[in-house]
């Protein structure tokens, strides 16, 4: 069964910190291009980040730029998602979500790509 699972959500105070991961079961994530969506209550699905499958190539929306990076462990199948300075309109669930085949879609953060997607996990900034 192929599938990504997310951990790492929580309650975070403003100006903290959280790392989210995503494991991949079924599928080897590293050759996909990758990324993390969010989805705030009332609001649409959002782009956060994305990684191409060689690793070499990052992108984020402008409201995070700074703040949060996207990084992969190949051995363990399993991206990463460092957030710093939290604030709380980043307040969310955040989904974990894969472009299979590998393509442009998904490194422009537009959810129409996305094949996969994660159950998601919640990231709450609130003091």
């Amino acid at each position: 069964q192929l599938q990504l699972v997310e951990s790492g959500g929580g309650l975070v105070q403003p100006g903290g910190s959280v790392r989210l991961s995503c494991t991949a079961s079924g599928f080897t994530l590293n050759y996909y291009t990758k990324g993390w969506f969010r989805q705030a209550p009332g609001k649409e699905r959002e782009g956060v980040s994305a990684i191409s499958s060689s690793g070499a190539t990052t992108n984020y929306a402008d409201s995070v730029k700074g703040r949060f990076t996207i990084s992969r462990d190949n051995a363990k199948n399993t991206m990463y998602l460092q957030m710093n300075s939290l604030k709380p309109e980043d307040t969310a669930v955040y989904y974990c979500a894969a472009e299979v085949p590998p393509g442009t879609g998904l490194m422009a953060l537009l959810s129409s790509y996305v094949n996969f997607w994660g159950q998601g996990t919640q990231v709450t900034v609130s003091s």
